[in-house]
């Protein structure tokens, strides 16, 4: 049914629930697997300090990414053909482009269940994807079992 699967990595729990799900599907479908991330975007106020120190701060982020997307590439099984992609662009229109550009035939992305509220200030990537894709889209959510819940009464006990 699938032939070339689409994943958004970014090393949260979310989003390797949903590599942990891609490749089980493309597995059971015998089809190829694309894992995709992007380099932390600096905060403007970045730039308000020394070329140096700016110059660091995107060295850092891109080893970060380079680092998820190897972790990422690992978990894949040897027999998969799979490709990694780390972009420079804002990841929500790049996953766009990416989508058409490499012929892909489904997106599966983590979501991090942030409500309404915060996504609309903070942005929810996979929100915008699902309205821009033209593809279908698995959004995957990590278990979220009360022993793993930070500040959760019932962890504590």
């Amino acid at each position: 049914m699938f032939h070339n699967i689409l994943v958004a990595v970014d090393g949260s729990p979310d989003a390797d629930q949903a590599l942990a799900e891609a490749i089980d599907l493309a597995e059971s479908e015998h089809t190829r697997l694309t894992l995709m991330t992007g380099a932390a975007e600096l905060p403007p106020t970045a730039y308000l300090m020394t070329g140096e120190e700016t110059g660091q701060l995107i060295e850092n982020a891109h080893a970060q990414a380079e680092a998820i997307l190897r972790q990422a590439r690992d978990r894949v099984p040897s027999d998969l053909p799979v490709t990694t992609i780390l972009t420079e662009q804002p990841v929500r229109s790049a996953l766009i482009c990416q989508i058409g550009e490499g012929h892909h035939d489904l997106v599966v992305m983590g979501s991090r269940g942030r409500g309404a509220v915060r996504a609309a200030l903070m942005g929810s990537i996979s929100h915008y994807v699902l309205h821009h894709s033209r593809v279908p889209m698995l959004v995957v959510h990590a278990d979220r079992s009360p022993q793993f819940r930070t500040g959760d009464t019932a962890a504590a006990a």
